[in-house]
């Protein structure tokens, strides 16, 4: 995958760090929009048992299916342990929604493999791409 149109159109599971279950949260927004795009939305945040429909996991290490995209909507500072974690599981990209930014942590994906955005929000750039 090299460009965000290929991620996009190739991917089907995305495991969202952060997903609040708080409908008024953006995570939550952009969650329930790629869900209705027909993409299989898999909560990751240890303080809720179920959003939008689906168990929540505590990491991404808990989660037992392949994942294809690991949206990330943590602070920047958050970031570096659960690329750690995409890199273990093999996760053929990463998004770091607006705002969220680590160059280390992008750095680090990248070279081992993972296709990287960051500080781009994947609804808009689903609607762009569609």
């Amino acid at each position: 995958m090299n460009s965000i149109s290929d991620v996009l159109k190739k991917s089907k599971t995305i495991a969202v760090v952060g997903l609040s279950d708080n409908p008024l949260r953006a995570s939550h927004g952009v969650s329930a929009y790629m869900q209705m795009q027909g993409y299989r939305i898999i909560p990751v945040n240890p303080n809720c048992d179920c959003v939008l429909g689906e168990k929540s996991y505590a990491s991404l290490l808990e989660v037992p299916e392949r994942i294809d995209i690991v949206n990330i909507f943590r602070r920047s500072e958050f970031v570096p342990p659960i690329v750690d974690q995409a890199i273990q599981l093999k996760v053929p990209a990463i998004w770091m929604q607006e705002g969220v930014v680590h160059e280390a942590a992008a750095q680090k994906a990248r070279q081992a493999g993972i296709f990287v955005v960051m500080d781009a929000c994947i609804l808009k750039e689903h609607r762009n791409v569609g």
